[in-house]
């Protein structure tokens, strides 16, 4: 990753010139240098547009929208258009179509329908790539690209078919090396699923009875992957060649799970996502209460938010980024749409530099009065009227904000192999990998701690006081040495199923903690996936008036070396250790917000890490020199004494003692 990042917060939009009459543009630059924004994204979706037909080009439309927006002084970022190959080249190549799981043709009509293996495709790519690269690679006013848009979302990543079920045995063999060598990994003994020809192995879809290999689909997922960072890869050469001044990114999603972002991200110059905290709230799924959802169903949850902002700065190596997409209205995606509270916007915008943007780009500049967006709104509506997020990014000043000097001493491991392994088998058709991680990581937002979200093999790049990994299942070689190596100076806190599959996807030989073993002082007894209606009473060993209630999942414990901190009460586990500790390595196995939040809090007072317990819905993020206090609450709210209005923030100077 270069070096490039932007020390100056700064606003930008989405505009799509392309959807409006030409008599419009130059009062929409207008309007938007009036705003104070400085940038514009175009022309990730207009492949169309620019070649209606093959080698047929109508450069002219963006040529012109281009030179009115810089005539405002707007800087440019050009989205590569291969996010919507056009009509006529599936007509002509009809192969590059993906196939789902079901092993039905993905037809045209939307965007992302493509498999990311064809290389085909990926020829027609590097030529609309490379023209447009030359045609804009001088132009004062562009400044950077966009790759491709949203690359491993809405199920896009897997292609069950063509191109990539051609190609993934040639992937298997340049891993492996050799058939008996893959079989042994996957366990294929089992089912005598054994391969003798490579061409053999296929997609793990429409397996016949029950689910594919667990090793098949995890290596599957794995091979999707990347094949998008080698399709992303070939975009960037080309630019890098042609544009070397320019800046290169790319939009990732909420919640991304499709890919491998360590992987995806670490040839850009820095990461971009989009953001959408009201459709991210679908992403409790059942864990909350309707009655969380109805409190923040105009704000989003802040620790929901935040969490993906701390994400892709850690995609960063703890650097700045850029909001590529921030909401600015009621979306079209979501199962349910409110109007966003008043104040939303300017409080999601300062959110994101605090939690260490040094961009935001509202989505979009006027609404789509057409296609699959009608419902969609944007700073201006179809008419060309200021909708509210307008009025609010024109009182919303940027300028107040300094460089955001973030520096945590709380880093929290996320991988994606164990995201792929725990979703793929969950034990508990209420458990997740996002359920888990959000509980832990949930717990220290509400304690008012400020964290870095990184791999485990980041750990390397910089000093922790306590590292908190909440659902580390599969841990490659690499992986585990890198937490062996710092146990030895800083505190960890592990959630259940740790270190419980080898990086093939297999349980461990040996039982849970194979590699870990020297750190934990335990051994698995068992585990206890719990049905809703089922809890488990887990109780403290030196205190018999401190307990808590465990639910969905519990884990218990063989100590040798290792002290017991918690045991379980009644049930089947009864008196069977639920949350063990040795020297500096706490492990806990049940599920419970409560206790997780004690053993954390417990911990960052030991080590001196400060610690506010916060409001409901209110947060607080250490950004260096200042704090910024959020409050997502549609009511009034206080801190510290200090008064917070409805869906607003303050920005907090620290005073040095």
């Amino acid at each position: 990753m270069n070096q490039r990042s932007f020390s100056q917060f700064s606003l930008g939009v989405c505009d799509y010139p392309e959807h409006v009459d030409e008599i419009d543009w130059a009062e929409h630059a207008r309007q938007q240098r009036k705003l104070g924004l400085t940038w514009v994204r175009l022309a990730e979706f207009a492949w169309a547009k620019i070649e209606p037909s093959e080698g047929t080009f109508e450069w002219s439309w963006l040529d012109k929208a281009i030179d009115v927006y810089a005539k405002e002084g707007l800087s440019i970022v050009l989205g590569t258009p291969t996010a919507t190959p056009p009509a006529w080249l599936i007509s002509k190549y009809p192969d590059i179509l993906p196939i789902d799981e079901n092993g039905q043709v993905k037809k045209f009509g939307s965007r992302r329908h493509y498999d990311h293996a064809s290389e085909v495709y990926r020829q027609e790519c590097r030529r609309i790539v490379t023209l447009m690269a030359n045609r804009y690679a001088t132009h004062p006013a562009v400044k950077g690209w966009q790759t491709d848009n949203e690359l491993g979302h809405e199920g896009t990543t897997v292609s069950y078919g063509g191109a990539s079920e051609k190609r993934f045995p040639q992937w298997l063999e340049h891993k492996y090396g050799s058939l008996e060598a893959l079989n042994q990994a996957w366990g294929n003994a089992f089912w005598s699923q054994d391969y003798s020809a490579w061409e053999q192995i296929k997609a793990p879809n429409l397996t016949a009875v029950r689910q594919a290999n667990p090793s098949h689909r995890l290596d599957y997922q794995r091979f999707c992957s990347d094949m998008i960072v080698e399709f992303q890869q070939l975009q960037i050469d080309i630019l890098r060649d042609v544009c070397p001044e320019h800046f290169i990114t790319h939009n990732c999603v909420i919640f991304s799970a499709e890919c491998d972002l360590y992987k995806l991200t670490k040839p850009l110059d820095f990461v971009s996502w989009d953001s959408y905290p009201i459709g991210m709230l679908e992403f409790f799924a059942d864990w909350e209460s309707e009655d969380v959802k109805t409190e923040y169903a105009r704000t989003g949850h802040p620790d929901l938010v935040s969490l993906n902002h701390d994400i892709y700065r850690g995609l960063c190596d703890q650097r700045s980024f850029w909001v590529m997409e921030q909401q600015c209205g009621h979306a079209n995606w979501a199962q349910y749409n409110p109007i966003p509270a008043q104040g939303a916007v300017k409080l999601w915008s300062a959110q994101a530099w605090a939690h260490g943007a040094s961009g935001v780009i509202y989505f979009r500049f006027r609404a789509s009065h057409y296609a699959q967006e009608i419902m969609h709104s944007g700073l201006l509506h179809q008419n060309g009227q200021p909708d509210r997020g307008y009025q609010e990014v024109q009182s919303f000043d940027p300028g107040i904000f300094p460089t955001n000097t973030q520096n945590s001493r709380v880093a929290v491991l996320h991988d994606y192999d164990s995201l792929w392994s725990y979703n793929h088998q969950p034990h508990n058709q209420d458990l997740s990998y996002w359920y888990q991680f959000v509980m832990f990581y949930g717990a220290l937002r509400e304690l008012g701690v400020s964290v870095d979200i990184i791999h485990p093999t980041q750990l390397k790049n910089k000093r922790y006081d306590l590292v908190v990994s909440p659902a580390l299942t599969l841990l490659t070689p690499e992986s585990a040495k890198s937490v062996l190596d710092v146990a030895p100076y800083t505190t960890l806190i592990f959630g259940p199923r740790t270190d419980f599959r080898d990086q093939y996807g297999k349980a461990a030989k040996r039982g849970q903690f194979e590699q870990l073993a020297p750190i934990i002082g335990g051994k698995l007894i068992n585990f206890d996936s719990l049905r809703p209606t089922l809890q488990q009473d887990v109780q403290e060993e030196d205190d018999s008036n401190c307990s808590f209630t465990a639910s969905l999942w519990c884990e218990s414990y063989d100590v040798d070396s290792a002290k017991v901190l918690y045991s379980y009460r009644q049930g089947p586990l009864h008196g069977q250790a639920a949350v063990i500790q040795y020297k500096q390595t706490i492990t806990i196995g049940a599920l419970s917000k409560g206790l997780i939040k004690t053993i954390i809090k417990e911990q960052c007072e030991q080590l001196s890490i400060k610690i506010e317990e916060m409001p409901d819905g209110v947060r607080v993020t250490d950004c260096g020199s200042h704090e910024l206090v959020v409050n997502f609450n549609q009511q009034r709210s206080s801190w510290k004494g200090m008064a917070l209005l409805p869906v607003d923030y303050k920005l907090i100077p620290k005073v040095e003692h």
